[in-house]
């Protein structure tokens, strides 16, 4: 049994035990019925692949009563600060031994949460077609999830909990979330003042110069308007994609470039070899390095650096909003 798995291993009996000790669960945690579900999964844009299994598995779910227990328990604490900035319970990833069950149970948490972020969008007034691209993130990240693996799942979890606790938002082409001064690298110029945009790029589509700026643009009026008590004077950005080796090697007049020049490089970079590794083939690791692609000009870039033996390195860039 999931809950069984679970206590097995040392560090989430401790995760278990932290979410026990908070008591009853204040929020309620209702799964839609199999026929609903299969609504809601289409509305969140979630792959016809994955459907079937996923209905499956809230039988299974439905049917284990400590699984479901620990769902109201996860569910109560991520709606409880929900729209908090920084405030997001991160659920944790299960070790494989929990099965399909333990690799969806994520899924089914952010499902049950549906009504609470749903309602914190309209107390923001939040636009239907806004709220609707946001979360269906959750469907995007299930089809990288089964095109990487070839299962039902979620790579990284936490990053779907930004979304459905209120944090972030999809506008056009980029995605944003605020931050604080203090959640970001230091060395921003001062007279940005407390708060910021952090700016994300989803697998959606090119990364053209007027895609993003349309982006930008919307996030101005976006954030503006609903989060008035929360003004930002500029975006910042955490990428591989802001490292000036691309600039340097890439065509001048290309996508990434171009994104690239839109921001001025602060603080100290990170060495992150297999962030540019992961974004461009889709795998944390240099296994099978040999066997890689190397059919685009980013592709044997890629490569070539590492196989040069230098690293890739994660910068940060700020632009000032208009």
């Amino acid at each position: 049994m999931l809950v069984e798995e679970l206590r097995a291993d040392e560090k989430l009996a401790g995760w278990l035990r932290d979410l026990e000790s908070g008591g009853e669960p204040r929020a309620k945690a209702d799964l839609p019925d199999a026929i609903a579900l299969v609504d809601v999964l289409l509305d969140l844009s979630v792959p016809h692949e994955c459907v079937n299994e996923l209905v499956a598995l809230r039988a299974r779910l439905a049917a284990d009563p400590e699984a479901l227990t620990l769902l109201g328990l996860c569910v109560d604490r991520f709606v409880r600060d929900m729209g908090k900035i920084g405030g997001g319970w991160e659920p944790p990833v299960f070790p494989e031994s929990t099965g399909a069950l333990g690799r969806t149970f994520q899924v089914f948490v952010f499902i049950a949460a549906l009504p609470y972020v749903r309602a914190y969008h309209r107390q923001r007034d939040i636009p239907a077609d806004v709220s609707r691209r946001t979360l269906a993130d959750l469907g995007r990240n299930l089809a990288v999830h089964r095109r990487r693996t070839g299962t039902t799942g979620l790579l990284v979890p936490w990053w779907i909990g930004l979304h459905f606790h209120g944090e972030l938002y999809q506008l056009g082409r980029l995605q944003f979330d605020l931050r604080r001064r203090n959640q970001v690298e230091s060395g921003l110029p001062p007279e940005y003042g407390e708060w910021l945009l952090d700016v994300h790029i989803p697998e959606a589509g090119p990364l053209t110069p007027d895609a993003v700026g349309v982006s930008l643009q919307r996030a101005v009026t976006f954030f503006g308007e609903h989060f008035p008590d929360r003004p930002v004077r500029a975006a910042v950005c955490a990428s591989w994609l802001l490292d000036p080796y691309l600039g340097r090697h890439l065509d001048p007049s290309s996508n990434m470039v171009s994104f690239q020049r839109l921001f001025t490089a602060f603080g100290e970079p990170r060495d992150d070899q297999l962030d540019a590794v992961y974004f461009t083939f889709g795998q944390r690791s240099l296994d099978g390095f040999d066997q890689l692609p190397r059919q685009s000009s980013l592709q044997r870039l890629v490569l070539e650096r590492v196989a040069s033996g230098q690293r890739w390195q994660v910068v940060h860039g700020y632009r000032e909003l208009p």
